[in-house]
């Protein structure tokens, strides 16, 4: 006999108070092997195109976490059914992971790198619709809007299996529409719908958490570039300018700007909290986690040829200098949505990165990290000094 909903438990929903817990921290961690893996695959590929794959395969990553990061504010997914869903996730998460390396070009033997990650990332999308429509229990409303956001699902993940089963140089368009048509379905049908964000102060912090988590990979990429090489004054010097990269970058972000907006998104109710945490938070972010994923592999890129001397490459530059760029537009992006102001000094150092790809292309790989480490800086500096007063006011929470 068929178990009838009435016969579930009804799922917690949750409230202003609620916080995030050990297990959503212990189901980020797959999220932490994806990462490192999409930079890994990036590394490997080495290529124009295979950065354009990488970012595909970030945005699939990004499009699973940031739907269980709504999921999670609306109920207590470390109780019960959600548990026990969230845990079948990981495992499909693990699983779409482990193909990364084989996401565009399947190796001989075994099964399909390609079709195990579409399957595996489909499933998953599928199990957060269900799990949703479950925690949603007796709002219409919200049942109405997981619906809708359905056709966007199932056309995206659609086009992504048949990707996979095309293959060839099809398929990084298959995959590529894919996405595009999902972010942009869901976008127009969410951006006046009828989500719900119970929590400020829970959503704010897991959207710090995800970023942490791609400054760690940041971090880790230095000791992947190096790992090949004995320990020496030319890799210590690229290890202290690539801590030193990630370090600007989090105090960018998490110093004032991460703390000014978690005040902001919390003073907002209702609708207009659900429409900022659309804009700012699921979509403005992902170019923060790609701008950082990207830097990530400029400094793997350097740690890796940290001898050379003759010049850098205009990929090594692209990813190194870019990547640091769309996280200043990013951070700016964001700060717009939520602030309602550009921070300019922003804007106009990601204009400069832009402008000095070209230059760190002819230079040495390591004189591009010191050259990307020390703008940032200067960044971080200026805004330091000149909103001083601000700053201590945001913090002091005044």
């Amino acid at each position: 006999m068929a178990l009838s909903r009435k016969a579930l438990p009804a799922a917690r929903v949750s409230d202003e108070s609620h916080r995030v817990t050990t297990f959503e921290l212990f189901f980020d961690l797959v999220f932490v092997f994806a990462f490192t893996r999409v930079t890994g695959f990036m590394a490997h590929e080495h290529s124009f195109l295979g950065v354009l794959q990488g970012m595909i395969i970030l945005t699939l990553l990004w499009w699973s976490w940031v739907s269980f990061s709504w999921l999670s504010n609306q109920t207590h997914v470390d109780e019960g059914i959600m548990r026990l869903g969230l845990s079948v996730v990981m495992v499909a998460m693990f699983i779409s992971s482990l193909a990364i390396p084989e996401a565009f070009h399947d190796l001989e033997g075994g099964l399909s790198g390609p079709l195990v990650l579409a399957l595996s990332y489909a499933v998953v999308r599928v199990l957060h619709l269900t799990l949703y429509a479950y925690a949603a229990g007796n709002d219409e409303p919200l049942r109405r809007q997981i619906a809708k956001t359905a056709v966007g699902m199932v056309l995206g993940s659609a086009l992504i299996v048949t990707g996979a089963l095309v293959g060839g140089p099809a398929q990084t368009w298959f995959w590529l529409a894919g996405v595009g048509v999902d972010a942009a379905l869901t976008y127009l049908t969410s951006k006046h719908g009828n989500w719900r964000v119970h929590s400020a102060a829970h959503w704010t912090e897991r959207y710090g958490l995800i970023v942490i988590l791609a400054l760690g990979e940041s971090i880790v990429a230095i000791g992947v570039g190096a790992s090949q090489e004995p320990v020496s004054t030319p890799i210590l010097i690229g290890a202290v300018f690539g801590v030193a990269l990630s370090i600007c970058l989090w105090w960018l972000h998490f110093d004032v700007t991460a703390i000014a907006a978690e005040h902001r998104f919390a003073a907002l109710r209702g609708a207009e909290r659900a429409s900022a945490a659309v804009d700012g938070y699921t979509y403005l972010h992902l170019p923060l986690v790609a701008g950082i994923v990207l830097s990530a592999l400029g400094v793997e890129d350097v740690l890796a040829h940290v001898y050379e001397s003759g010049p850098f490459g205009a990929l090594g530059a692209f990813a190194l200098l870019g990547g640091a760029a769309l996280y200043l537009l990013g951070s700016a992006g964001f700060w717009r949505r939520i602030g309602g102001g550009w921070k300019k000094w922003r804007l106009g150092g990601a204009a400069a990165l832009l402008a000095l790809i070209p230059v760190a292309a002819q230079i040495p790989p390591l004189a591009a990290l010191v050259l990307v480490s020390i703008a940032a800086a200067v960044l971080v500096a200026l805004e330091s000094l000149l909103y001083q007063g601000t700053r201590l006011a945001v913090r002091s929470g005044h």
